[in-house]
């Protein structure tokens, strides 16, 4: 595909994300990690706007100087940026204002891409772009689904019926005491925290081959282990009883219906043999501990999914599902977490200029999940993908992979 095409596809499938939103819908921000919708589809026109052209088409005029500080998310180097928490508070720029913005950026976009030289530089920055919109696209799909969510009245975002899912298998991937090569290397894309390439040291282990299911979290749930302080860790824990976490982030508890989930498909019954989602660390810690196993670290689960050739694996889900509906596919289905904290990797560099603050700065704190989930697009994820987020935040598509020592 070539760098004009790509690029056009990428920023359509944004506006086509959103084109099932209410106009109210795009200025939501319930919690400060969620950010209003209008504000992904102006920061990721913003990205183009201040690494390409600004620096590269002659002439250019920001369509507003003030979007320089209302889009920038947190790049020190790019200058003042607003506050994350409080993007929820602007009813201005209007949503049609964004959409204009969006269209002034890609006009220019194309009159660069037709009639100037891309060096090297300016075109892995543009690809960067194009795979930074991809992230968003992950992100508004979150951040749309719990803003959607938050309503009393049932939303629908698809109304695409949910099919019933397959019952999960018994197996494990097992895999021998050695070294393994872990990280990305080669010319194709990947982000600087994949790289580079580099040796790993690994006891014998087995790995599941499916996700956890709802019907087994719903034991865990129903035991008295549940509520047993010795299966936690201390900070979650605390976070459980503060918090007062009595199921995953979208269960809901009907006393005429039972038990119900909501979905980007509104709100479903139960399906016990679907995969749990929206998972922090911590439920995920304590139920592996429950099941007398753990979570694999990063290393463990990226050599499973590097060996997943030959077993039920899947680079993506139905463009029209937004759900995780098999526990029994390897990929694309929700991001797992590993018990590894998100640090660099040996011989790490950062990406250079206003972008090497990329990812290296969030390297604190967080831990590491693999796997992409049905919102990851289809040409955006790597078995070396590194997600990674707080051990208590669930918004996301996270499930759970156990692990065991053999």
């Amino acid at each position: 595909m070539k760098l004009i095409e790509e690029y056009l596809s990428v920023r359509r499938q944004s506006e086509d994300i959103c084109c099932r939103l209410a106009t109210e819908d795009f200025v939501v921000q319930p919690v400060p990690e969620v950010s209003p919708p209008k504000w992904h589809l102006a920061h990721i026109s913003w990205f183009f706007e201040e690494l390409i052209l600004c620096k590269n088409l002659p002439g250019y005029q920001r369509f507003n100087q003030q979007y320089a500080v209302l889009f920038n998310s947190y790049y020190k180097a790019a200058g003042e940026h607003w506050i994350q928490g409080e993007r929820g508070q602007l009813s201005r720029p209007s949503v049609e204002e964004v959409y204009a913005y969006r269209k002034y950026v890609d006009e220019n976009m194309l009159t660069f891409l037709e009639n100037h030289k891309i060096t090297v530089e300016t075109r892995e920055l543009l690809i960067l772009g194009l795979h930074h919109e991809q992230q968003h696209q992950e992100l508004l799909l979150m951040d749309i689904k719990y803003i959607l969510g938050m309503n009393p009245i049932e939303v629908k975002y698809s109304a695409t019926a949910l099919p019933e899912a397959d019952k999960p298998l018994a197996a494990w991937s097992r895999f021998h005491e050695g070294t393994y090569q872990i990280g990305h290397q080669g010319t194709e894309f990947s982000f600087d925290n994949e790289r580079p390439k580099h040796t790993a040291y690994l006891h014998k282990y087995a790995i599941s081959e499916r996700l956890v299911s709802n019907g087994e979290y719903l034991e865990f749930i129903n035991s008295k282990d549940y509520n047993n302080h010795k299966l936690w860790l201390s900070l979650g824990w605390d976070w459980k009883n503060k918090h007062q976490i009595k199921r995953p982030l979208y269960w809901r508890d009907d006393k005429k219906e039972g038990l119900l989930e909501f979905t980007l498909h509104g709100v479903q019954r139960l399906d016990l043999n679907k995969p749990v989602a929206h998972i922090s660390y911590f439920e995920a810690d304590a139920f592996a501990a429950w099941k007398g196993c753990r979570l694999p670290t990063e290393f463990e689960a990226e050599q499973f999914l590097n060996n997943t050739e030959n077993i039920n694996t899947g680079k993506h889900s139905s463009a029209q599902l937004f759900h995780a509906n098999d526990t029994n596919q390897i990929t694309a289905q929700l991001w797992f977490w590993t018990s590894s904290h998100y640090s660099p990797y040996p011989g790490f560099r950062p990406f250079s200029g206003m972008v090497e603050e990329y990812n290296g700065k969030f390297m604190c704190h967080q831990f590491v999940l693999k796997g992409g989930c049905i919102a990851t697009p289809l040409n955006h994820y790597r078995h070396s993908y590194r997600n990674f987020y707080f051990p208590e935040q669930r918004w996301m598509f996270s499930g759970i992979r156990l692990t065991k020592d053999i």
